[in-house]
């Protein structure tokens, strides 16, 4: 499947954890169960999305996947075997082995996660006896990729998992060192190589164009879809630009000290977040106080702030 290691995940159960115990109002009692009730409906959709691309674009056309889900489609291909029954099976000895590098937050939520893959993988079977939407195979391969990405990035951005590899992977970072990209990379391979010999090469090349699609979106799913702007300006106006900004674009601004490679002298150098729309308006406010000011402009997503957004509660 897909790494999620790095990303950040928010949970009242984790954050309130201490307030809960020394007695917590009603309002943080609800918006707790508001969260996780959030949390369990992305869950449930985030499953049924990814089982709609596995069971109606990837099986309907022969096609695998990498992972645990690769595994249950191989069995599938010889034996006939359920996927979403496969996929239960083999986590249930995972999830005993992984609960301490989950935490307990994450390994219940990750029970919940193969749960209902398991459960959405048997739900949504019959939805191929529609017939295929598509004889394409790069229309199938980009279709899986895209509902087998969105489908986890749902899963993952509320802070589960579907267990499977990355169990694995995690374990073998904490007691063997392995980087965990490296673990699920080698996992992957391996289990489109066993599926090559069931599904062959054309139908083996296509699957790794949609397991490339879903990592990318897996990827665009929990970063956020818009694309704000973080900008660096080093300048000896900095002040002076700061409060431009402040007063003209009713953006915050953050100063931090610096000090010259070269000159040794002590600069301040400002910190601001701002739209993409709104990039061309900054530059020009800078360029009117200092023309010769060092601006670095760095690409952001999921902003959350006050003028951005912030996460549900």
């Amino acid at each position: 499947m897909y790494n999620i290691s790095g990303y950040r995940h928010h949970s009242f159960i984790e954050e309130n954890e201490s307030r809960l115990k020394k007695g917590a109002t009603p309002t943080m009692k609800l918006q707790n169960w508001k969260k996780i009730a959030y949390d369990m409906f992305f869950i449930v959709i985030g499953s049924l999305i990814f089982s709609i691309g596995i069971n109606n674009f990837a099986l309907t056309n022969g096609l695998a996947e990498g992972g645990f889900t690769g595994l249950a489609i191989f069995l599938y291909y010889v034996f006939g075997f359920s996927p979403g029954i496969v996929i239960l099976l083999l986590n249930i000895p995972l999830l005993f082995i992984g609960y301490k590098v989950l935490g307990k937050r994450t390994f219940i939520y990750t029970i919940i996660g193969i749960a209902m893959v398991s459960v959405n993988l048997e739900v949504t079977k019959n939805f191929s006896d529609l017939g295929k939407l598509s004889d394409d195979l790069l229309l199938a391969a980009l279709y899986t990729g895209v509902c087998v990405g969105a489908g986890l990035g749902l899963i993952f951005r509320v802070g589960a998992t579907t267990g499977g590899v990355d169990i694995i992977a995690r374990l073998m970072n904490k007691y063997h060192d392995w980087s965990i990209g490296k673990t699920m990379f080698l996992f992957d391979s391996c289990v489109i190589a066993i599926n090559a010999f069931e599904i062959g090469r054309e139908k083996t090349m296509y699957t790794m164009v949609a397991v490339f699609i879903g990592s990318r979106v897996v990827d665009l799913v929990i970063e956020g879809m818009s694309s704000s702007k973080a900008v660096t300006i080093i300048s000896n106006s900095a002040v002076a630009i700061s409060n431009k900004i402040t007063v003209e674009m009713d953006r915050g601004i953050t100063l931090l000290k610096g000090r010259g490679g070269y000159t040794g002298m002590d600069k301040e150098v400002l910190y601001v977040v701002v739209s993409r729309n709104e990039l061309p308006r900054l530059k020009q406010l800078i360029n009117g106080v200092d023309a010769q000011a060092f601006v670095v402009v760095h690409d952001v997503k999921d902003v959350l702030g006050e003028g951005f957004s912030f996460e549900r509660t």
